[in-house]
């Protein structure tokens, strides 16, 4: 399964680490680090991205609450049903700033450490029913 990281690039070293981690557990992380490339069209490939996609891991840091790519990569995910249950925000640094929305849903703290975080998510995509 592939699992979307909308993150600030103040917080790529942990979005690095727990997508090994998650990786490990037989998921398909997508880290746009790691993805794309000078010249690649960004915008395009993110769009394919989260379209692929099928679950999404936000990554909260005081950076990261004030992007606005970050919002419409969430936006994107909450107004897709296969998404559902499959969003998983992370706090990567404590931030009083986070979104309301994602105060809803599970928010894992990263001071567990990238093993256990990643081992949350995992158990959780393996409880919820795979998408048509």
């Amino acid at each position: 399964m592939q699992i979307f990281f909308s993150y600030d690039a103040s917080d790529k070293e942990f979005a690095k680490i727990l997508g090994d981690q998650l990786s490990k557990r037989g998921l398909s992380p997508w880290i746009v680090d790691a993805e794309l490339m000078p010249g690649d069209n960004w915008a395009i490939a993110i769009g394919e991205a989260l379209k692929r996609s099928r679950a999404m891991v936000v990554l909260l840091s005081p950076d990261s609450v004030k992007s606005e790519y970050l919002k419409r990569e969430v936006e994107f995910a909450l107004g897709d049903s296969k998404f559902e249950g499959r969003i998983f925000p992370v706090v990567v640094r404590p931030t009083k700033d986070v979104p309301w929305i994602l105060r809803t849903l599970r928010v894992l703290d990263a001071k567990q450490g990238p093993n256990r975080v990643a081992a949350s998510i995992a158990d959780a995509l393996k409880m919820v029913a795979s998408p048509n």
